[in-house]
């Protein structure tokens, strides 16, 4: 069974910070492109940053560049995106996706395609940023 499982939200203050996880298990990392999306209540869906293993390349949206990390770790089939200096514009449903595509078609710095169809979405986990 192909599931994404995500972890780590919560309810932080601003300027605080938070470490969300992706586990995936039914298939492995390699060769695959990870990233995260959210989404706030009453907004349209953002990307937020992606990965391609294969390229070694990492891509951010603009509102979280310097604040966001996103990492690998292949060995763990696990990706983890450390978000520090939260704000509470950030507060969202966050999302992890994956593509089977090694090359990250969908993505760039500071574009994330809204219409692609990924092969696998995760169920969710919720960051709350308090002022």
């Amino acid at each position: 069974e192909v599931q994404l499982v995500e972890s780590g939200g919560g309810l932080v203050q601003a300027e605080g910070s938070l470490r969300l996880s992706c586990a995936a298990s039914g298939f492995t990392f390699d060769d695959w492109t990870i990233g995260w999306f959210r989404q706030a209540p009453g907004k349209e869906r953002e990307g937020v940053s992606c990965i391609s293993s294969t390229l070694g390349s990492t891509y951010y949206v603009d509102s979280v560049k310097g604040r966001f990390t996103l990492s690998s770790d292949n060995a763990k089939n696990t990706v983890s995106l450390q978000m520090n200096n939260l704000k509470p514009e950030d507060t969202a449903n966050y999302y992890c996706v994956a593509d089977n595509n090694p090359y990250p078609v969908w993505c760039d710095d500071n574009w994330f395609d809204p219409r692609y169809e990924f092969d696998y979405w995760g169920q969710g986990t919720q960051v709350t940023v308090s002022s």
